[in-house]
């Protein structure tokens, strides 16, 4: 792992390339380059057969420099330092800080590239590579890049194996605030590669942990209570602290802080009571008077037939 410092003062842990794999990715693409370029060669040639010698000469040396010079620098500027032998090795050209490269620093490793690779088969830079501290040829290190690999594999995570039964929350008055993060991870790796240990060693370490668990807690060390165990049960004990933590209902606003180990009281929400229409009495309410309607009088005007 290497621990790149990018400008914005973040620590970016990359794992560099190391010889081996980048010697089969620059394999690869030699490989490629030098097939695409035998066969314009003979194109070239074919095309190029009525031309005086120093024509000849001319197109072999633009073709050489194309193809194995230009192409090679095209391919990590347009694809951000992953040409197709570092795609098939999982590996990527990088900044120092950790950024994609850029034109420069794709010609700038190219151009070393025809020294370190191609004028001398590979040895400069396999003579580079492995004096660096991560594993740079001389292009990387006048360009300022790094090849590092992208497909890491990933690790797997063991779960702590659970306390014996007897042991179930008999630790649950314990003070646990004042035992630091590296502690906790000193004892949980212990206890997923217990069982790859030696017993002795594994003994020794585990007393060790429990010590300085119990110094840290200020609580005496259980009697008849093996050290593993003891481990074990004050590692589930912090894990159900922590699940009950994150699962707690949140209290509501304004109520009564509920203490540890207690549920929270579920607050149903108040509902208004419906308001009832006023009773108007009987007398109160006017009654509607008959007005008389007159018939309507004639205009002299008669309807369309």
């Amino acid at each position: 792992m290497s621990d790149l410092v990018t400008g914005d003062a973040v620590v970016l842990g990359l794992r560099p390339a190391r010889l081996p794999s980048r010697a089969l990715a620059i394999l690869l693409d030699l490989v490629v380059y030098v097939t695409g370029y035998v066969l314009i060669s003979v194109g070239l040639v074919l095309a190029t057969a009525s031309l005086d010698g120093a024509a000849r000469a001319a197109v072999s040396v633009a073709s050489f420099v194309l193809v194995l010079v230009g192409v090679p620098i095209a391919v990590e500027t347009l694809s951000h330092g992953r040409s197709l032998g570092k795609v098939a090795c999982g590996l990527r050209v990088v900044r120092d800080d950790g950024g994609p490269i850029r034109f420069r620093h794709a010609l700038v490793r190219g151009a070393f590239g025809v020294f370190e690779l191609l004028m001398t088969f590979g040895s400069v830079a396999c003579i580079a590579s492995l004096f660096s501290e991560r594993g740079r040829r001389l292009g990387d290190v006048f360009a300022g890049t790094l090849v590092i690999r992208e497909r890491v594999p990933g690790a797997r995570v063991m779960p702590v194996p659970p306390p014996p039964p007897w042991l179930a929350g008999r630790f649950g008055g314990l003070d646990l605030s004042a035992v630091p993060d590296g502690l906790w991870l000193a004892i949980r790796q212990y206890l997923t590669r217990m069982d790859q240990l030696d017993p002795q060693v594994g003994a020794s370490m585990a007393a060790r942990l429990a010590d300085d668990l119990v110094a840290r807690t200020g609580a005496p060390p259980p009697v008849g209570v093996p050290a593993a165990a003891f481990l074990m049960a004050v590692v589930h004990e912090r894990q159900s602290r922590d699940a009950a933590r994150a699962f707690r209902p949140q209290p509501v606003p304004g109520a009564a802080p509920v203490p540890y180990g207690q549920p929270a009281p579920v607050v149903m929400p108040t509902v208004a009571a419906p308001v009832a229409a006023p009773v108007v009495p009987v007398a109160a309410v006017p009654v509607p008077v008959a007005v008389p309607v007159e018939p309507p009088r004639a205009t002299g005007f008669a309807p369309p037939a």
